[in-house]
């Protein structure tokens, strides 16, 4: 990216997204830094993206969102000084191919789009960064409890079951195979169902600041897994339902201080990991998602590396992120804060990959 920095005018650097996921809090952000915006959007959003105006300074319009690494929308990108800032939807829309090779700034680590990809490879990278993790099994082995099976990419939680022996795993995957969900058996990942209260910690690391901050957490709202818990069992079995687990929204949570330092503990270990495996490291916004039993374990059974949706919640900041801005600070502002401080230092490079 070097060669392409070197032909941006950083007095006029833009941030760019898709519209899509949390982008209205990244333009909202960005626009506090002082910032210019640019919307990348398919033509059937355009209309509603088109009532944010006074968030959005720029729109590329899609005939669809593959196009996004077409020479022309490079171009138009490139012209308008643009740095990319991926989301949680940034890889399932575009394609690995793409979002990985576009020849566009990016703000973070586009090493790690192929890591979160591939669930087995995600947990080893949380196993080797020392953070404890749930058991975890392959399609066709033997269990001798509760799993819940996942399927790789962001799919919001669509497609996830849990089940109680091998052989409903491997029924389970043999329809989600069907379904078009998941291309093979051994795509799909084993884990063990931990019980406890689930948790989603939102980091963010600073390469100008050096340091690693928590700025948020949350609580997914599923569907039907949240809805099931107002029913009787005797109903459930009755009527044959089973647990789905597609997020439709985020509830806010605050930790209770006591395990803050783990929590933080966790996120520094990522970042190292990150480092030492995939250079330069984590850059910005990531997430990892566990559950906290009744003895204050937590356990991680998933990360994101870009920022998530559960922040969302968070456009005018969270608790944490006063403690260390003293300001309204979301993640999309402090996204746009952080490439400020590198423009501002001469090192845009430290940020974008």
């Amino acid at each position: 990216m070097s060669e392409v920095l070197a032909r941006y005018d950083l007095d006029r650097v833009t941030i760019a997204t898709l519209a899509s996921h949390s982008s209205l809090q990244i333009f909202h952000g960005a626009k506090l830094e002082g910032f210019k915006t640019v919307a990348i959007v398919p033509r059937d959003r355009l209309w509603f993206y088109e009532q944010f105006r006074h968030l959005i300074d720029h729109f590329v319009v899609l005939n669809n969102w593959r196009e996004l690494c077409n020479p022309e929308v490079v171009g138009r990108l490139h012209s308008l000084n643009a740095v990319l800032v991926p989301h949680g939807s940034y890889v399932e829309y575009v394609g690995l191919d793409c979002a990985e090779g576009i020849e566009v700034p990016i703000f973070g680590l586009r090493r790690l789009f192929r890591v979160e990809g591939d669930q087995w490879a995600k947990m080893d990278l949380l196993r080797r960064a020392g953070i404890p993790i749930p058991r975890l099994f392959s399609v066709g082995d033997d269990v001798d409890g509760p799993v819940i099976v996942k399927l790789p990419g962001a799919k919001g939680g669509r497609g996830y079951f849990i089940a109680r022996s091998g052989e409903e795993v491997v029924r389970g995957v043999e329809e989600r195979v069907r379904e078009g969900l998941v291309k093979t058996p051994k795509d799909a990942i084993v884990q063990e169902y931990l019980i406890g209260v689930p948790i989603y910690i939102h980091y963010f690391h600073s390469p100008v600041l050096g340091r690693v901050e928590i700025l948020g957490a949350d609580i997914r709202y599923e569907t039907n897994i949240d809805g099931l818990r107002r029913l009787t069992p005797d109903v459930i079995v009755e009527l044959g339902l089973k647990p789905t687990f597609v997020v439709v929204g985020n509830i806010p949570l605050v930790l209770r201080e006591s395990l803050l330092p783990k929590v933080l503990d966790y996120g520094i270990k990522f970042t190292e990991e990150t480092r030492r495996a995939l250079p330069p490291g984590i850059i910005g916004p990531f997430s990892l998602e566990g559950v906290i039993d009744d003895e204050a374990n937590i356990r991680i059974f998933e990360f994101s590396g870009r920022i998530v949706a559960g922040t969302n919640l968070y456009v005018y900041g969270s608790p944490y992120s006063y403690l260390y801005w003293s300001e309204p600070m979301s993640m999309g502002r402090r996204i746009a804060r952080e490439v400020r401080m590198a423009i501002e230092k001469d090192s845009l490079e430290r940020v974008v990959t």
